[in-house]
């Protein structure tokens, strides 16, 4: 090969290169349309610069001066916390969904194969029926979340055979004991006071929301996301079996622990401040692996991308479509079943 064929190939494929990472940072940027637009929105529509004006103002006093003090309001103190918090919220669920999948090596598994969700719902549920106070039952819904998955995990040490299978079943039994004690609250529960509020919680949804929720959202889903970007090539050696990657190196229960950790924390503080919203986990790593391919090295922050934009959208819609506000783990379940079959279907890469 001539030395001036050789540098028009190197040109070629930069150009390539470039025009791959040029799309791969348009999709990571996917979520700020949806983020603006759920900021500008609802209700009362604010124009999208006196937003943008507004969102500026803490940093250019002055900036917003003539933006009417009721579009401040709305945006700084109403619809900004809720938009962060489907940001997050997203992006947790859809990249431990990634996680578990990769981890599980299964393609069916997404955030609650450890029982996290269900866990926080009976503890959402109980404190709702025995207090009446939201920050109460969000309380407990992370800490039952986190109960149910040290019971899965704990009960799977007991077989000493085909851990992550004996851990995915205990998951699905504690997942399904806490689903029934669930049921039984909202059946013994006032009919006219606490059970429209446990299930009203239970469908998930973004209205309480509050500038509160935000801190400890933020924290655990920016740390978490950093632990599983940092991991993603051991995910991938994960994916290919124990023995590889034990003969590769990786010491894989000291990771497979700490990716539970990391992922059952994720989980736990989105269902705490959101509800129980369900097919993110599952639908959005399938989208990210069409795009981008199974590798974990752009599969993690893709999901995060997608799953942030897609639970954005679907606030967006539950607040403007109809005259009453949906609740979201109702339009997710509608999106999300049509959405995994087209998937599905058009999917030609291995997960």
């Amino acid at each position: 090969m001539s030395t001036g064929t050789y540098e028009r190939l190197q040109t070629a494929a930069r150009l390539v290169a470039r025009r791959v990472n040029f799309k791969y940072g348009l999709l990571l940027a996917l979520p700020i349309p949806f983020f603006l637009f759920g900021l500008a929105a609802g209700r009362y529509p604010i124009p999208l610069d006196e937003v943008i004006r507004t969102l500026l103002s803490p940093l250019a006093p002055g900036i917003a001066a003539d933006v009417p003090e009721v579009a401040q309001t709305l945006v700084l103190r109403l619809r900004l916390p809720r938009a962060l918090a489907g940001l997050f919220i997203g992006a947790s669920l859809a990249s431990t969904g990634a996680a578990f999948q990769g981890l599980f090596k299964n393609p069916l598994v997404d955030s609650n194969i450890l029982g996290v969700t269900s866990g926080a719902g009976f503890g959402a549920a109980l404190m709702l029926l025995l207090t009446g106070q939201l920050w109460h039952a969000q309380i407990a819904a992370f800490g039952f979340g986190l109960l149910a998955v040290t019971l899965a995990f704990w009960g799977s040490r007991i077989y000493k055979t085909s851990p992550m299978i004996v851990l995915t079943l205990m998951g699905i039994l504690i997942g399904s004991f806490f689903a029934s004690l669930t049921s039984l609250l909202k059946y013994i529960a006032d009919p006219l006071d606490a059970l429209p509020a446990i299930t009203f919680w239970l469908l998930g949804g973004l209205t309480a929301v509050t500038w509160v929720d935000i801190p400890p959202l933020a924290v655990i889903t920016l740390a978490g996301a950093a632990f599983l970007y940092l991991i993603r090539w051991q995910i991938n050696i994960l994916s290919l079996g124990d023995a590889e990657a034990q003969a590769l190196g990786v010491s894989t229960d000291r990771l497979k622990l700490g990716i539970i950790v990391c992922c059952t924390l994720m989980t736990a503080i989105a269902v705490s401040v959101g509800g129980v919203i369900g097919w993110v986990g599952l639908v959005i790593p399938h989208a990210g692996r069409i795009v981008v391919g199974p590798d974990h090295k752009r599969l993690i922050p893709i999901s995060l991308s997608f799953g942030a934009a897609f639970m954005l959208a679907i606030d967006n819609i539950s607040r403007t479509l109809l005259p009453s506000e949906v609740p979201l783990g109702v339009i997710t379940g509608l999106v999300g079943v049509p959405l995994l079959v087209a998937l599905l279907r058009r999917s030609r890469v291995g997960w």
